[in-house]
């Protein structure tokens, strides 16, 4: 199976929920956090961004590949840089874990090559559970996507790197 994990090219400023944040006043200020969180759009170096990595991923992406993107506005408009059909899944929200993530997509499993936009932490965590390291997290920069393959190898399904773009070096 081909995974490719693509995080979402650089957002307008809001809530980040990657960093740190004080406990929520009340359950209905984190919802309102949330949904704002949602609606952040690209800013226009994320539009350029998007465009680039889209660009390189439409000669290597065949046609049967599926394409899921989380529910966020920056993730839905990386997305559609792609300029292919897309399913918004409230799996891939930036609150999701990498075991649904992995769940989703149905990891190692699936014979179709899957496209997932999202966000950290879960894909660099997805990155490092799927190969073995002893980092919690990976380095997952704006725009930049990772294209992991699993394989049958003596017996042994192992996940092997295929590559990593950065819209920097495109």
């Amino acid at each position: 199976m081909d995974l490719i994990l693509w995080r979402h090219a650089d957002a307008q400023e809001g809530h980040d929920p990657d960093s740190p944040s004080a406990d929520a006043q009340t359950a209905q200020a984190q919802s309102w956090s949330e949904n704002t969180d949602l609606a952040r759009c690209l800013s226009s170096r994320g539009i350029k961004q998007a465009s680039r990595v889209a660009s390189w991923l439409d000669r290597q992406l065949t046609d049967r590949a599926r394409i899921m993107v989380s529910p966020a506005i920056r993730c839905e408009q990386t997305a559609l840089a792609l300029g292919r059909k897309y399913k918004i899944c409230p799996e891939l929200a930036p609150w999701a874990s990498v075991d649904d993530l992995l769940a989703l997509v149905q990891w190692p499993v699936n014979k179709l090559p899957v496209l997932v936009v999202g966000h950290q932490p879960t894909l660099g965590q997805t990155v490092s559970r799927l190969l073995g390291s002893s980092q919690p997290d990976m380095a997952f920069r704006k725009g930049t996507l990772w294209w992991l393959r699993s394989r049958e190898r003596d017996g042994l399904t192992e996940t092997v790197v295929v590559t990593v773009q950065s819209p920097e070096f495109l």
